[in-house]
């Protein structure tokens, strides 16, 4: 494991004791509402996830990929899909147990780091779940990779993406001061940034990188959409700082 992975694993759970919105497991009212077919589930801040991007998920086998706590493994759970989620955060794996447990039904749950080779054979997944996540790893194009080999012929990769606006901006993003790539473990300064906030160590990746390693592994890009910060300067001048892609493999 690599130690900037090993750093992140850290902060995130930190994140989560301070009240994280992506560490906060979803209610149990939630849980049946989805039971009764009424549910949605985002890949990145705001956008639900287009309900034509799913085949029918009963019986389907879906991966969570950096995708633990409690927030959209359950919902697929509750709709009859069988569900494993693959997080790097112990407490993002607690969350998803909590639920699991509260709700009464079965998750296989893996503690791992996506930087390595996933830990599954061959064509095991109909589909993989993979919210905004990259941006904590360096190169993005092994992911693609491994889920290429992990999902069956005709699986669907659903992938929440950081564009590298957010990057670009002081904290108040009223000004553009850093120069791509953003890559703290070669620029000190990009480094410090992030540790005066505690924000762990993040990358930006550009559209080559997320859209084009995509195609390099194989995939067939299907759609996609845009998507905005939770709040502050960019959202208030509504500019796109996330996308979603829906990918095929063919």
């Amino acid at each position: 494991m690599k130690k900037y992975v090993e750093v992140n694993a850290k902060i995130i759970d930190q994140w989560i004791d301070e009240g994280w919105m992506w560490g906060t497991p979803i209610s149990h009212e939630t849980y049946l509402d989805a039971k009764k077919g009424h549910w949605d589930v985002v890949l990145t801040p705001h956008k639900a996830v287009p309900k034509s991007w799913f085949p029918p998920l009963k019986g389907l086998k879906i991966l969570g990929l950096a995708s633990g706590g409690g927030q959209q493994m359950p919902i697929f759970a509750a709709l009859g899909a069988d569900v494993t989620v693959f997080d790097i955060s112990d407490k993002q794996l607690a969350s998803e147990l909590l639920v699991s447990q509260r709700e009464s039904y079965e998750i296989n749950m893996i503690k791992g780091d996506m930087t390595e080779r996933f830990p599954f054979d061959d064509e095991t997944f109909d589909l993989i779940f993979h919210p905004v996540s990259n941006v904590y790893i360096e190169k993005v194009d092994h992911v693609f990779r491994e889920a290429y080999r992990v999902l069956k012929e005709g699986g669907r990769l659903l992938s929440g993406l950081d564009n590298g606006v957010n990057f670009m901006v002081n904290d108040d993003e009223t000004q553009i001061i850093h120069q791509f790539p953003f890559n703290p473990l070669i620029n000190k300064d990009q480094l410090e940034f992030l540790q005066k906030d505690d924000s762990g160590i993040q990358f930006s990746h550009t559209l080559e990188e997320q859209i084009g390693d995509q195609l390099k592994a194989g995939f067939i890009l299907m759609d996609l959409y845009e998507d905005l910060n939770s709040e502050g300067r960019l959202f208030d001048l509504n500019i796109p700082t996330y996308f979603s892609t829906l990918s095929i493999k063919k």
